[in-house]
């Protein structure tokens, strides 16, 4: 028996954003051309019912008010990759790290194509900050949304860190 799955469709400044709840929990957040695509068959009926956290927490991040996520998430997918998105949400808000950064903190130095993998694959972008890897020379690297939203995320921080909070 599968959890019973809602989503809903919420503005943003890089586009609509869709939420994803299973049995009421925060499962998925998607940008319109997500790579890889999601099965949108799979989101259940749209409701804003259940969302008002979620929402009202993206919104925040957006305004530049919240720097970091509290809310119950339901990822779904294998245990790496589950310790893959938990090092991502340790990574602190307005800074870059790389993947092999990443595969050093869980353990597994070794692991950089598979940390790569996993972090493709999160199903929460943006609250499993997965824009803040970087390629280890500096550069950015793929995205699911595009590496223009990914630039955008990363300077939206930057500015709210450094206190320059206009849009």
């Amino acid at each position: 028996m599968t959890a019973p799955r809602t989503h809903t469709v919420i503005g943003s400044p890089i586009g609509d954003l869709t939420l994803v709840n299973t049995d009421g929990v925060l499962s998925g957040l998607y940008m319109t051309d997500h790579r890889p695509a999601p099965d949108p068959t799979t989101f259940g009926p749209c409701t804003a019912d259940g969302f008002d956290t979620a929402t009202a927490q993206v919104t925040e991040y957006f305004d530049g008010t919240r720097t970091a996520f509290d809310l119950p998430l339901a990822p779904a997918g294998t245990a790496f990759q589950q310790t893959v998105w938990t090092a991502l949400r340790a990574i602190d808000y307005g800074t870059t790290c790389t993947y092999g950064q990443i595969a050093a903190a869980i353990g597994r130095p070794t692991a950089v194509r598979a940390v790569a993998a996993a972090n493709a694959r999160n199903p929460l972008s943006i609250v499993v900050p997965c824009h803040r890897v970087i390629g280890s020379g500096g550069r950015l690297t793929g995205y699911a949304g595009g590496l223009d939203r990914k630039q955008f995320l990363l300077d939206r921080e930057a500015q709210v860190a450094h206190g320059r909070t206009s849009a």
